[in-house]
C-alpha cells in the first residue's frame, strides 16, 4: 500500500508514492518540467495562479499513472506548501484573485503600521512576530485596495488548505497554517483578536481549525475519477513547506535544525519555548508537532533570493547549461572567486534585513580578470555568506545548532556550495535522500493511523553524506568583506 504526498512549490508541483512498509519513494512526477513564472504587476509584487497550482497538481499525479504506478493502492494523501501565500474564494468555492505569494513586499507598511498600533512588545509577545507582510497585512491590503473584491469573500486560505479544498470539497485549516500567516495568539492559544480588530477583519472568513495530523476531508467521487484515485481516501496532513521540510529530515525534537536551499532558502530550528527575534528578523511558528500541552515552535530564517538567484543567473549568463553543468563549472574557480562579490537579495523585502530591499548586487567584476566559473561561484558563496548572516542572528536568540540536516537536492547537489555552506557557518551538514513531497507522503501516514507517531515514519531514513568545515579559516575574512558590503547597500 502507497502514500501520495504533493508539494506545492513555487517553480513547480510535485507528487510522489511512497510505499508504507518500506517509507521509500517509490515513484516521483513534477509538473510543469520548466520554473512556473511569478507574475508581478508592480516592483514588489508577487502573485501565481491557484487554479494553475491545481491544474499542475492533476497533470503531477496523473504522470505517476502513466509511468505505471498503481493509485489505486494509494490510502491517503499529504500536503506540502509554499507558505504565507493568500487565497480567497467565494460562497460557491471559486477563487476570487490570484494569490498574493510568500515573496510579495506590498504589505510591508501596513504591517509595520500594525507593529507600531497593537505595539512591539504585545505583538511578539503573543503573536511571536510582527506583522510585516505576512498573510494577515496581505489580507488586510486586499480590504482596503479591493473593497468590492474583499465582500465577496467567504473563507481565506493558505496555499494547502486550497489544494485540499479542490481534493475534498471541505474548507478547514490548522494552528500552524495560522501561525504562518501570523493571526494566532500562542498566549491564548486563539486567533489574535488584537490583530484581527486592529485591521477590521472579519472571524468568519478563517475556516475551521483542525489538528494539522488529521483528516480533513476524503476524495470527491469526481476527483477520485479524474486523479483515478479511490474515492474516500484521507486528506491527512497539510503543513508549509519549510515545517513540512523539517517533517521529513526528521526534525521533530528542540535543539533539531533542518535546512532547505530551494527557491529560497531556509534554516529551521525546533524549540520548545515561545521565542522570538526583537527585530522579527526571524520568525517563530508552530511546528507540526505543536498541541496545547507540547508549545513546540519552529523558528524560521528565510531568504527569499536563493534558488531564484541562482536560477536568474543561469538563464542570463549561461542559458544552455545545466545546473549540474553550472556547478562543475564553479568548482573550477578558487575560493573568494578572485574577489568578486554577490548580494542575493532580489526577490522581495528580506525579512532578516528588516523588511529592507537592496536589489541583487554583483559587485568587484574584473572585465580582465573574471569569468563564467567565478560568476557561478560567487553567486553559491553569496548565497551561502547570506544563509550565515541569518544564522547569526538565530545565535543571537539562543539557537545554537551542532548539526544541520539538509535533503540532497536544489543547491546542496553542488560541492562548491554545500561545502561552502559548512565552511562558512561552521556547522557540520548531514545530507539526506528525501524531499518535501516524501514528507508530505510521511505525514499523511501519521494523519491518517498508519504510523503511529512522527518517529516511526522516519526510521528507514539513510544518512548520505557528511560534510564538516575545512576551509572556515580561509573564508573568514572573505565573509567580512562581503558583510561589510551587504552593510553599506543597507
Amino acid at each position: 500500500m502507497y502514500l501520495l504526498g504533493l508539494d506545492i512549490g513555487t517553480s513547480s508541483i510535485k507528487a510522489s508514492v511512497v510505499d508504507i512498509n518500506t517509507q521509500k519513494r517509490i515513484a516521483t512526477a513534477q509538473y510543469p518540467e520548466v520554473e512556473v513564472e511569478i507574475k508581478s504587476l508592480k516592483p514588489g509584487w508577487a502573485e501565481q495562479s491557484p487554479t494553475d497550482w491545481w491544474a499542475n497538481a492533476v497533470k503531477a499525479v496523473l504522470k505517476l499513472g502513466e509511468e505505471g504506478v498503481n493509485l489505486k493502492e494509494i490510502t491517503a494523501v499529504g500536503i506540502a506548501y509554499q507558505m504565507h501565500g493568500l487565497v480567497l474564494v467565494d460562497q460557491d468555492q471559486n477563487v476570487l484573485r490570484d494569490s498574493i505569494i510568500w515573496c510579495d513586499s506590498r504589505a510591508v507598511e501596513l504591517g509595520e503600521q500594525a507593529f507600531a498600533a497593537i505595539g512591539p512588545e504585545q505583538c511578539l509577545h503573543s503573536m511571536l512576530n510582527s506583522p510585516g507582510n505576512f498573510t494577515a497585512s496581505k489580507l488586510a491590503w486586499v480590504k482596503n485596495n479591493e473593497p468590492e473584491l474583499y465582500k465577496k469573500i467567504d473563507k481565506v486560505m493558505l496555499p494547502g488548505d486550497f489544494i485540499a479544498m479542490k481534493l475534498t470539497g471541505k474548507i478547514g485549516t490548522s494552528i500552524a497554517a495560522l501561525s504562518e500567516g501570523v493571526f494566532w495568539d500562542f498566549r491564548k492559544d486563539e486567533l489574535s483578536k488584537e490583530l484581527m480588530e486592529y485591521y477590521g477583519l472579519d472571524e468568519n472568513l478563517i475556516p475551521e481549525v483542525k489538528p494539522l495530523f488529521s483528516v480533513h476531508g476524503v476524495l470527491k467521487t469526481d476527483v477520485a475519477a479524474l486523479l483515478g484515485l479511490q474515492e474516500g481516501i484521507p486528506v491527512s496532513y497539510k503543513s508549509g513547506d519549510q515545517p513540512n521540510n523539517a517533517l521529513s529530515l526528521n526534525v521533530l525534537k528542540p535543539g533539531e535544525v533542518a535546512a532547505t536551499a530551494g527557491t529560497s532558502g531556509v534554516i529551521y530550528g525546533v524549540s520548545d519555548e515561545l521565542t522570538y527575534d526583537p527585530q522579527s528578523r526571524v520568525n517563530t511558528f508552530a511546528h507540526v508537532t505543536y498541541t496545547g500541552a507540547k508549545k513546540h515552535t519552529g523558528v524560521l530564517l528565510c531568504i527569499n533570493g536563493t534558488g531564484s538567484m541562482y536560477r536568474w543567473a543561469k538563464h542570463n549568463f549561461a542559458p544552455h547549461l545545466s545546473y549540474a553543468a553550472l556547478n562543475d563549472l564553479a568548482a573550477t574557480a578558487p575560493i573568494g572567486s578572485k574577489g568578486l562579490k554577490i548580494l542575493p537579495f532580489g526577490n522581495g523585502a528580506e525579512r532578516m534585513l528588516n523588511n529592507k530591499y537592496t536589489g541583487a548586487q554583483l559587485l568587484g567584476i574584473d572585465l580582465n580578470l573574471h569569468t563564467q566559473a567565478d560568476i557561478f561561484r560567487a553567486v553559491q558563496e553569496g548565497i551561502a555568506f547570506a544563509f550565515r548572516y541569518g544564522l547569526d542572528i538565530m545565535r543571537e536568540n539562543g539557537m545554537q545548532p551542532k548539526v544541520i540536516r539538509a535533503g540532497m537536492a536544489n543547491l546542496f547537489l553542488s560541492e562548491v556550495f554545500a561545502q561552502t555552506f559548512v565552511d562558512v557557518t561552521g556547522i557540520p551538514v548531514e545530507l539526506y535522500e528525501n524531499d518535501g513531497s516524501v514528507g508530505a507522503a510521511l505525514g499523511a501516514g501519521i494523519g491518517a493511523g498508519i504510523f503511529k507517531s512522527p518517529e516511526e515514519a522516519f526510521t528507514g531514513q539513510e544518512l548520505i553524506r557528511y560534510l564538516v568545515p575545512k576551509n572556515s579559516e580561509a573564508y573568514e575574512p572573505i565573509y567580512a568583506e562581503w558583510k561589510n558590503l551587504l552593510n553599506k547597500a543597507l
